[in-house]
């Protein structure tokens, strides 16, 4: 049986933050209970299509997927063991914000087969957190991260954002030291990008954002891998982190460019060599569903060749880099053939490596890696 992973996506939150572009609407509107309903149409309509796969990892993703009332969270999750086979190993994640969490509804996921929360933080500077549009306090956080230790959590991610209006390096090293002390299993930790659409871009179109400079922004990453690194946190993707067999599964199949299917407005699906993407139209999902028709808006058939590139630059975000055998195994063909100009060009230059059977990035090619990822496109 093939493997496979699921992401199921619950767009809606308490408040928008100013950063935000991911498809995601302010309070639980009165489309919620419409969208639960498609939701689990379109999990019955891939009834079939899955019927020769085990989903090994299952992520939902928001939004503020906490937010629900976890007798519709339930009824989704029914719905995907009633449809799919799902591994006995299963990593399960959902994402939380804090202050969206109870002792009852951490039971509840427990019980649901949840092992994995995702808790976002960002910044442990409460003033920082405003001028973000976050809605909670860092001790709202801690409070949250507690509870859910206190019920039996044993895998839990923080994600943070560096390079925020008003940080200095000062404050992002006060916010990982302060993490680190929560001993998490996994840290995602990502620079701020202003995203079109945003309200950040707004800000920044009218001179009204002051964001830390390059230099800074670096300076920040490179103590993230160093602080982390030295408490037993250790990089194992260009922007995650982790404990020895913490690493994130369902992100490794993205990373692995391995198959996985997308559930809810706006997610995308990798099968059988075919890239899709579902309307970001909640209105017109939950129209398109109801007539039982796909919600695709975005399809692309990939061959061979677009494959080995994507494989390449997507495995290269991994400190593992990129396993020569399975590579070969996966393509009857070998990277260091087909693109040995290429790797030799890049070798000398110092931003990539061949040891141990893998072709890497070294710490400089991590710090330019889309000019290494180019060469390849």
């Amino acid at each position: 049986m093939k493997e496979i992973g699921l992401y199921i996506h619950i767009p809606f939150c308490i408040s928008k933050c100013k950063y935000c572009d991911f498809v995601s609407f302010n309070k639980i509107n009165d489309m919620a209970d419409q969208y639960i309903e498609a939701v689990k149409a379109e999990i019955e309509m891939y009834s079939d299509k899955l019927s020769d796969y085990e989903v090994q990892t299952i992520f939902i993703g928001g939004g503020t997927p906490s937010i629900l009332d976890v007798v519709k969270l339930e009824s989704i999750i029914n719905k995907i063991h009633i449809n799919f086979n799902i591994s006995k190993n299963i990593e399960f994640t959902i994402e939380a914000n804090p202050g969206t969490l109870t002792e009852s509804k951490l039971k509840k996921y427990e019980q649901m087969g949840i092992n994995r929360l995702s808790i976002g933080l960002q910044s442990f500077n409460n003033e920082i957190l405003k001028k973000i549009g976050r809605i909670h306090t860092a001790d709202d956080f801690i409070q949250s991260y507690k509870m859910a230790k206190c019920a039996g959590f044993k895998n839990i991610n923080i994600d943070l954002i560096y390079s925020l209006p008003g940080q200095n390096l000062e404050d992002w090293e006060n916010t990982l030291r302060k993490v680190i002390e929560m001993k998490p299993e996994h840290i995602s930790a990502y620079a701020l990008k202003v995203e079109e659409g945003t309200a950040f871009e707004k800000l920044l179109d009218q001179n009204k954002l002051s964001l830390p400079s390059d230099e800074e922004d670096r300076q920040m990453y490179d103590m993230a891998i160093k602080l982390l690194g030295d408490n037993g946190i250790e990089q194992y993707e260009i922007s995650n982190f982790s404990k020895k067999g913490y690493e994130c599964r369902h992100n490794l199949i993205y990373w692995n460019n391995e198959e996985y299917v997308g559930i809810g407005v706006s997610a995308h699906s990798y099968i059988n060599s075919n890239r899709y993407g579902n309307t970001m139209d909640i209105h017109e999902y939950v129209d398109l569903i109801g007539r039982r028709m796909f919600p695709i808006k975005t399809q692309e058939s990939k061959d061979r060749h677009d494959e080995m590139v994507e494989t390449i630059f997507l495995s290269l975000r991994l400190n593992r880099g990129i396993e020569l055998k399975k590579f070969e195994d996966r393509f009857n063909a070998s990277i260091l053939d087909i693109y040995r100009e290429k790797i030799d060009k890049l070798v000398n230059q110092g931003l990539l490596t061949i040891e141990e059977e893998s072709l890497r990035l070294t710490k400089y090619g991590m710090d330019v890696s889309n000019q290494v990822f180019v060469e390849f496109l």
